[in-house]
Formats: C-alpha cells, sequence, structure tokens
C-alpha cells in the first residue's frame, strides 16, 4: 500500500491518504506504513511523514496502535440504549424507565410560559440555578462550582471531552460500560481505557494503571452503575480520592444519572484540591428521556471552556423547557411520582432476582433500573435459546472495552414493567436456557 501514497509535505502526504480512503481504495483498518519507510520511499525527512500522521490522527482518520502501527480508523457499530427496531419479540433489554411513572407535566405548564428571551440574555434560568446549587452544594468539595445546563448527560460529556481533549488521547471508562460513553468515546477519536468495577466500583489498581497509562479523563458513574448496578462505597472512593490527588488536572466526570431515584448515598471521586472536574445529573430518568437536560456542576474553568464549546452550537437550553424541569422537581406532587418510581425499581427488580435465586441461578439487586445477571454458561448462547422463547435480551458482551475480553456471562434485564406472570415465565425460561 506503501507506494500509492504520494506527497513532499506532510499536506500533501496527508492529503494523499484522505484521496485513497475516500476512493476505498484504502478501508477501515487498513494498516499504513511505518514512517520511516514511507519517509526513505517519498524521499522526505521523518518528522514530515510523522507530521502528517498526526495531521490525520487529529483529523480522526487513522489510530496510532504503538508498536502495531498506525490504521485507518474502524468505527465499529455500538449498541444504544432502548427498544430494538423491528422484532416481534418481548424485550427485556431496555433499559428505559417505567412511561406510567413519569411525572405528568401538564400541572406545572402554566408556570413555563413568561416573557420571552431574547439574544444575549442569561443562557440559565435564575431559578434553576439556584435550585440546582442547592442540590448539588454538599456533593462538592468546593464551594466555587459553577453550573452549566445542557441537553442531556450525553451532550455534556461529549463536550466536556471535546473542551478538555484531542483526538487519540486517552479516557479512562468503567469496564463493564454505559454504552452512550462507549459510543461518545470512540466517535470523539479518544482511546478508551478500560477500568474494571467490581462490587465496591471502580478498582484501585485499575485506574492506577489507567493513570500510568496517561489518560486525561475519567468517567464514573458513583451509583447505580450501567450496566452493573453498583454504587462506590465510602472506602473505594476514599481510596480513589487518594489516588487521583496526585493527578488533579486530569478531567473528573461523574454521571450521577440515576441521583433521585438511587437507594445507595452518592459517594465522589472529587477530591477537595481536584481542579478539574464535573458532576452531572441528568433527569431523563425520572422525568423522561424526552426531557433532554442535565446539569453539569464543574469547576470555574471547566464552566467557561464548556460554555465556549457550546456557543457555535445549541448555545443554550431552551429556557421553557429549563423552566419546566424546574417546575417538576420542586412540585410536591412530581416528587412523590419520582420517590415511588425509585421504591417501584428496587422492588420489581429485588423480587425478580429472587425468583432467579430460587430457581438456581444466584441473583441479586444492587441498585439501578436493570438487573445485572450472571450465568452458568456464555451469556450469548443463553441469549439465543431466549430468542427461541420470544425474549429479546442484552448480553454483557456489548458493554465490554477489552478488544480481547472473554465472551461475557452476563445478562442486562429490564423487567420492572413485567407482571407476575411474565417474570415467572422469563424467571423459567432463563432457568431452562442457561441449563
Amino acid at each position: 500500500m506503501s507506494e500509492l501514497i504520494t506527497g513532499r509535505t506532510a499536506a500533501e502526504i496527508a492529503g494523499s491518504v484522505r484521496e485513497l480512503r475516500e476512493r476505498g481504495v484504502l478501508g477501515p483498518g487498513a494498516a499504513l506504513p511505518p514512517v520511516r519507510e514511507l519517509a526513505a520511499r517519498l524521499g522526505v525527512n521523518r518528522n514530515t511523514t510523522v507530521a502528517a500522521y498526526r495531521q490525520l490522527s487529529r483529523a480522526g482518520i487513522v489510530v496510532s496502535r504503538g508498536r502495531a502501527g498506525t490504521m485507518l480508523v474502524e468505527h465499529d457499530p455500538v449498541a444504544q440504549e432502548g427498544f430494538a427496531a423491528d422484532t416481534v419479540l418481548r424485550d427485556v433489554g431496555t433499559g428505559n424507565p417505567d412511561a406510567a411513572l413519569i411525572p405528568d407535566p401538564s400541572a406545572v405548564l402554566s408556570g413555563v410560559v413568561g416573557r420571552p428571551v431574547l439574544y444575549g440574555e442569561p443562557v440559565i434560568d435564575p431559578g434553576l440555578d439556584a435550585w440546582a446549587r442547592t442540590w448539588v452544594a454538599g456533593d462538592l468539595p468546593a464551594s466555587d462550582f459553577r453550573i452549566t445546563v445542557t441537553s442531556g448527560a450525553v451532550d455534556a460529556v461529549e463536550r466536556l471531552l471535546a473542551q478538555a481533549l484531542m483526538r487519540d488521547d486517552a479516557v479512562a471508562l468503567e469496564d463493564p460500560c454505559f454504552l452512550a460513553s462507549i459510543h461518545t468515546v470512540r466517535l470523539g477519536g479518544y482511546r478508551a481505557v478500560p477500568v474494571p468495577v467490581d462490587d465496591e466500583g471502580m478498582t484501585i489498581d485499575g485506574l492506577r494503571a489507567a493513570l500510568d497509562a496517561g489518560v486525561r479523563a475519567v468517567i464514573c458513574t458513583p451509583r447505580a452503575q450501567n450496566p452493573t448496578g453498583v454504587s462506590l462505597s465510602p472506602a473505594r472512593a476514599a481510596a480513589l480520592r487518594e489516588l487521583l490527588a496526585e493527578h488533579p488536572y486530569v478531567l473528573i466526570i461523574e454521571d450521577d444519572h440515576f441521583s433521585m431515584l438511587s437507594e445507595q448515598p452518592y459517594e465522589s471521586l472529587i477530591g477537595p484540591r481536584h481542579r478539574r472536574y464535573a458532576l452531572l445529573r441528568s433527569v431523563s430518568k425520572f422525568l423522561g428521556p424526552d426531557m433532554c437536560l442535565a446539569l453539569a456542576a464543574t469547576d470555574p474553568e471547566t464552566a467557561e471552556r464548556l460554555a465556549m464549546r457550546l456557543r457555535p452550537g445549541t448555545t443554550w437550553v431552551s429556557h421553557l423547557l429549563q423552566r419546566l424541569a424546574l417546575g417538576m422537581l420542586t412540585d410536591d406532587d412530581a416528587r412523590a411520582t419520582i420517590r415511588a418510581a425509585g421504591a417501584h425499581y428496587a422492588q420489581r427488580n429485588r423480587a425478580f432476582a429472587e425468583r432467579l435465586s430460587a430457581s438456581g441461578i444466584a441473583a441479586e439487586y444492587v441498585d439501578g433500573m436493570s438487573l445485572w445477571v450472571r450465568l452458568p454458561q456464555t451469556a450469548r448462547v443463553v441469549s439465543e435459546k431466549l430468542i427461541r422463547r420470544g425474549w429479546l435480551v442484552r448480553t454483557g458482551d456489548e458493554f465490554l472495552l477489552g478488544e480481547k475480553a472473554a465472551p461475557s456471562e452476563h445478562l442486562r434485564l429490564t423487567v420492572h414493567d413485567l407482571n407476575d406472570a411474565d417474570a415467572g415465565r422469563l424467571v423459567a425460561d432463563i432457568t431452562a436456557a442457561a441449563r
């Protein structure tokens, strides 16, 4: 392939590779020649080919694999949350909240419409800003944090990474990991460094290895981790804070997605002297996925950079949406519905786990919207058998980061909306399929 690449300058060489890719001559995963080899063939300085490859990397066209060389980026399909399209099977892998347990916004709509907001006015509704500051104040070690409103937690993560990182920078992710985080990191051109998760959260050795590998950001779910449901224990959180104290400029992003629904207390990786952090709280799990709004509490510099990332695009989240969210978050009836929803998810998931355990498959509900169930054999084999019984499930393979990870033995099940009869049938079918 090296004989097809032409050029005398870095820009010309990079342009040649781009053209070969666009014409389909070089496909995803194609290896580029080593820089010394290409430089010798083209009769240019080695630094010229290095600069060309750097341009291609920053453009997200190639990725460096160290000793394995440089190759064109492959964007493997990443599974998405939500209902599977075009299936007649009963889908128990959605990760969705119960629509019947989302508060009705009509009760507060009359207070939403007010004076129109014009260009140049504050982008955050003052009432929501004041309420949000009170909500997160006790969970952050510093008092000088700022509040930014984004179009959901995934939007916030994407913009936070973009303001702090360049392509091919390394990001520490929990393994197994939330699907949207995997998708965001891959499409952003960053390198995901997996940090194993056990029953107390991110492991100490895993995060230490990630920091030694030079990660510039850490994305962590402090409670109800998706897909496992685990939460940081106080001891684990303290140990991780101590480790991160040596890296105060590594951006910590905490995605507290299950906040108002969680049974667990909030534990944080953010220490009192950490310089770059963001605590994210989306409302999608309790006010509904269509309420595309998240609150980001960050250090002042990150807030400024995040605001700059917002200006070329969305600029601000609709003040009508902000007022609606505030009205629901402060309405007594809506808050009661949210509390009832949290109790419902815990009760239904715990009951299902007890049924599974009674049938011989050890299962325990920890926290969160779904159950993480370990099977006595490979999950993919069990899922194929369940398809023949009319069920569509998610295997743990979709959530794993390691390139050479062993086949998963876990299922992530969203079962809180099953009635008792359907729950009993699914338990029986899982038990039979797992034999």
